[in-house]
């Protein structure tokens, strides 16, 4: 894929997640909509909605901030682990919702979480640093020379 049309691709899909993410967690917290149901319905505590929320949140704002790829590993890491558990959790208590909502929501965050993973730029890649601050010692120590 062309780059720029990978950046439009990348930016796109992952400002969607980003805002998913974002609604979700203030919805958590706030304890707003179906939330206190579906965390009630897999026999959850309430107290997991401000937990889950506030790393929600935090995630989301991660994801769209400048640097730290590090960081952003570990929220596409986190994402993924929280829903595809979160799937996981209805299905095993037998909480499918209308039409499977309760499974398919998660798991289309998590593809769309993929996708924010699979389209980053190079500069979001933890190795690409690597490559980079290797490039700038191996200059820096031609210079010394």
């Amino acid at each position: 894929m062309k780059t720029k049309g990978k950046m439009i691709a990348y930016w796109t899909v992952t400002s969607l997640l980003a805002a998913a993410i974002m609604l979700s967690g203030i919805g958590q917290l706030m304890q707003y909509g179906g939330n206190v149901e579906l965390v009630t319905n897999i026999d959850y505590p309430l107290y997991i909605l401000t937990i889950l929320g506030i790393w929600k949140v935090l995630g989301a704002i991660a994801l769209l901030m400048p640097g730290f790829p590090r960081l952003k590993e570990w929220v596409h890491a986190g994402i993924f682990f929280l829903m595809t558990g979160a799937a996981l959790s209805h299905v095993f208590a037998n909480d499918y919702g209308d039409y499977g909502f309760n499974i398919i929501l998660p798991l289309s965050y998590a593809a769309l979480n993929i996708a924010s993973w699979v389209l980053r730029p190079k500069s979001r890649i933890l190795g690409s640093l690597l490559v980079n601050i290797e490039k700038r010692a191996e200059k820096q120590s031609l210079a010394f020379k």
